[in-house]
C-alpha cells in the first residue's frame, strides 16, 4: 500500500486521486496514520462486506440465544431491566 504524507497529498492531489483508483492510500502525519483513502468502488465493497458480516453475526447470535431458551418475553424483560 502506498503512503502519502499530508503535505504530499496536498501538493500531489491529482496523483493521489489517480493512485487511489488502483489501491487504497495511507495518509500520514509525523509517521502516524491519519486515515486511508479508498476508491468509491473499494469503499462500497467494504460497506457491503461489513454489513454482511454484521448480519451473519446477528443471525448466529439470535440462533444461539433461541437454542439456550431466550424468548421474546424474556428479552423484553431484560431490555427493560426487569430481572
Amino acid at each position: 500500500m502506498q503512503t502519502f504524507t499530508v503535505n504530499e497529498a496536498k501538493t500531489q492531489f491529482d496523483e493521489l486521486i489517480d493512485q487511489v483508483q488502483r489501491e487504497p492510500i495511507l495518509i500520514t502525519r509525523h509517521n502516524s496514520v491519519l486515515g486511508v483513502m479508498a476508491s468509491g468502488q473499494d469503499y462500497q465493497a467494504m460497506r457491503v462486506f461489513f454489513a454482511d458480516r454484521l448480519q451473519r453475526t446477528l443471525t448466529q447470535s439470535a440462533k444461539e440465544a433461541r437454542s439456550r431458551g431466550l424468548t421474546e418475553e424474556r428479552l423484553k424483560q431484560l431490555m427493560a431491566d426487569e430481572h
